[in-house]
């Protein structure tokens, strides 16, 4: 705990020092207006954001990071830099090539916020577009609605221009795909939580023996920045769970789970346990925070605190009681201040948990700041 103590203490003050002089740091006020063109500009995102290129020169966070600050729309600028994940067939998370549900079948979710213009929009369970977060992004701009999906979010896709593929597979997910299905009884629809269970376990085997990363089994990425004029916006985008129920929508494209953004206060996104994060709207609560004057350090928190107290079903328990699953939360607040947090530090293989930044030091992965010790095994 010393370290983490110690870490947290650094973390707001090194951030506190790029804030313009006279902004208050008081916890207890609600969080300060800033001065116009006074913000630092920063990118964050769940690590992918950082490690994966797409073959190109930059990552998620640079690409985006650039944008920004050569004045372009922050929205804009997050959605470019996710493309780049959702393109890559190395991440098996995102987009081509990411996790496909338990019939095979790529279904991918996105989400996307634009803090000054109060706008949003979503698409669930989309077939046949490699790059869903801009079909959310259309959503938000071209209809009265929040939220597509299914079939019907393909249809608007195709009406909007956009190919639709037969099989967003690549080589290395559906053979991921096969491994995990020879591992189960494909036919065990008699007792749903036995099959259940023998999915996970096939998932939780693969994961120990290598074969997937522990972060690609639940996919995912966040990313939210916020420009010098203090212009703050979101985007997430995932295939979900691997090898989900069909139809299956997380948290992800769910404004208030996956992504909130409040354009006078902050953004928050996640990765991780989709279902976790849905039960408490945790985005959503992490900008309340934030709202009330709390540090995006100590937003995060609240929010990891309230999954710890809403799971308490036995299959969702490891051996100290605790989750047996991980959540993460990237956070960004008006003053520019940024933190990344997690339910647990390590990975099942003991790696620590990490996140993408880019301001004007460059990309970089940090530490995740824990809840708990250890993992969730």
């Amino acid at each position: 705990m010393k370290n983490s103590i110690n870490r947290r203490k650094f973390i707001i003050g090194s951030t506190a020092m790029g804030i313009a002089s006279g902004v208050s740091a008081n916890v207890n006020a609600q969080t300060p207006m800033v001065k116009k063109g006074s913000i630092k500009p920063v990118v964050v995102a769940s690590g992918n954001g950082h490690t994966m290129k797409n073959g190109g020169k930059f990552n998620c966070v640079e690409t985006a990071f650039n944008k920004i600050v050569k004045g372009d729309d922050v929205l804009d600028s997050l959605i470019e830099g996710v493309n780049i994940v959702e393109l890559d067939p190395l991440d098996a998370s995102v987009g081509y090539g990411g996790r496909p549900n338990a019939n095979g079948i790529v279904q991918l979710d996105s989400c996307c916020m634009h803090g000054p213009k109060k706008q949003a929009g979503g698409v669930g369970a989309l077939e046949g577009v490699r790059m869903p977060s801009l079909v959310a992004r259309d959503v938000m701009k071209k209809t009265d609605h929040h939220l597509i999906v299914g079939k019907g979010a393909q249809d608007f896709a195709r009406n909007m221009g956009y190919e639709i593929e037969d099989d967003l597979n690549s080589d290395r997910s559906r053979k991921m795909w096969l491994d995990w299905k020879r591992r189960i009884d494909p036919e065990h629809y008699l007792d749903p939580e036995k099959r259940e269970v023998a999915g996970r376990n096939a998932a939780m085997d693969m994961i120990k023996e290598g074969i997937i990363p522990e972060d690609e089994y639940y996919g995912t990425i966040n990313c939210n920045g916020i420009n010098a004029n203090g212009d703050i916006c979101g985007v997430t985008t995932t295939s979900g769970l691997a090898w989900k129920i069909p139809s299956r929508v997380g948290d992800s494209p769910i404004l208030g789970a996956g992504l909130y953004v409040d354009g006078n206060y902050g953004a928050a996104g996640s990765t991780g346990r989709g279902e976790a994060n849905l039960y408490g709207l945790c985005s959503f609560l992490i900008v309340e925070e934030m709202r009330r004057g709390s540090h995006p350090l100590d937003a995060g928190m609240a929010a990891l605190k309230r999954i710890q107290e809403n799971t308490i079903e036995k299959r969702l328990l490891n051996e100290r009681g605790l989750p047996n699953f991980s959540v993460n939360f990237y956070v960004i607040d008006k003053q520019g201040r940024y933190a990344g947090v997690t339910l647990y530090g390590e990975s099942s293989s003991g790696e620590p948990r990490k996140y993408a930044v880019c301001d004007e030091n460059g990309s970089r992965l940090e530490d995740l700041e824990p809840l708990l010790s250890g993992s969730s095994a």
